[in-house]
């Protein structure tokens, strides 16, 4: 759930007031495949850090009861940013922010974002670490019958080394494009009405849950507190069932990567080409290109080099559920109490809508606090 972000921004726009979309302008989505959609971004990293993080809650009932808090304020946040995109009419999340909140909170909105993206990122190169290691070893007990402490060490042998032949070979070319082909899925929705959003994002995050709860309970109860940050890294490398699963994590996370980048990518690219059109008078597609191939090469090389250099998931989880507070709790809190401030509502729903906003706010600012402050810590060796 600590890419609300990304799923946010994934069906925003169908919550928009925007004119009905023309049949012919590609396909459109039903409620099933928008559920499909925002499930896809939803289940990401967090999913496999949920067994440890139930050890860490304190067993499976305390870690339920927080869930289940927290499901409050994730659809609560959903349906503002909904309504926030109605009454704007923007279709990303940082526009929305920035309509509604000013232009201030809308950059705050966006360094964020990119940052929240990128630690993403990071975090998905660490899974693929992480199950290339058993693999490597699993595959060299399969093929010399010998203990994977046996295994002699090479470059080649380094599942660092097959990380960056992975970066260079398939995220690399997957990552280049202007745009991915599930772009245009993402705003078609059939039925754009705010009512049938709250339908989606209700639906979504309680499938969330429920996924969550049951892999989180399962992987605690299986390893006690002997559970590792990454439940997969849990298992021994010779589990049949765990090395599909590896390759199959892998394989989803490989096609994930290059849509998180190119989410991140354009917001760090069109203040770029904003300020090439005013200096020159126009964008060129060469300048556009090669400014393209510079970030994304940037963006794997940075996020590359920390999976390789911070192996530890929990540890990039920390920074991620930090941020993310930004994106379920305080930015859509001052987006409700920004808009409570305009829109034609009743004085007693203006005063509830906006208690609810600051309640959301301040919740929001205590667990960024606490989190990064966790997150600093560990990262100074003092926990």
């Amino acid at each position: 759930m600590e890419e609300l972000a990304r799923e946010s921004i994934s069906l925003l726009a169908s919550a928009s007031a925007k004119p009905p979309l023309d049949v012919s302008a590609g396909p459109r989505l039903g409620s099933m495949g928008a559920i499909f959609i925002m499930l896809k971004s939803a289940l990401g990293a967090g999913l496999l850090n949920f067994p440890w993080a139930f050890e860490r809650a304190g067993g499976v009932r305390s870690a339920v009861t927080v869930e289940l808090v927290s499901l409050v304020f994730l659809i609560s946040g959903l349906i503002i940013l909904g309504y926030a995109s109605s009454i704007s009419g923007q279709c990303t999340y940082q526009a929305v922010v920035k309509e509604v909140c000013g232009p201030v909170i809308g950059q705050l909105c966006e360094i964020c974002f990119v940052f929240n993206l990128f630690m993403i990122s990071v975090a998905f190169l660490v899974i693929v670490d992480d199950q290339l290691e058993k693999l490597c070893g699993s595959l060299y007990e399969l093929v010399t019958a010998l203990p994977e402490s046996e295994m002699p060490h090479h470059f080649y042998t380094d599942q660092r080394f097959g990380l960056l032949l992975l970066c260079v070979l398939l995220i690399l070319p997957l990552s280049i494009p202007k745009e991915i082909s599930i772009q245009k899925y993402i705003s078609s929705m059939e039925n754009q009405r705010l009512s049938h959003w709250v339908f989606i994002s209700v639906v979504s995050m309680i499938f969330c849950l429920v996924i969550y709860s049951l892999t989180g309970a399962y992987g605690y109860l299986t390893f006690g507190k002997g559970v590792k940050a990454d439940i997969l890294m849990s298992y021994t490398g010779d589990d049949i069932l765990m090395l599909v699963a590896r390759l199959l994590f892998g394989v989803s996370i490989i096609t994930i990567y290059p849509i998180i980048l190119l989410l991140g990518r354009s917001v760090i690219q069109d203040p770029l080409l904003s300020w090439r059109r005013r200096r020159e008078g126009a964008v060129t597609a060469a300048f556009e290109s090669h400014s393209r191939y510079v970030l994304t090469v940037l963006w794997i090389a940075a996020t590359l080099l920390i999976a390789i250099f911070v192996p530890d998931i929990s540890k990039v989880i920390s920074v991620i559920g930090g941020i993310s507070a930004f994106f379920i709790f305080i930015f859509p809190g001052l987006c409700l109490m920004f808009a409570m401030q305009s829109e034609p509502v009743s004085w007693k729903t203006r005063v509830v809508l906006t208690v609810w906003g600051v309640i959301t706010l301040l919740c929001g600012a205590f667990i960024f606090g606490q989190s990064t402050t966790t997150a600093v810590m560990q990262a100074l060796g003092k926990i």
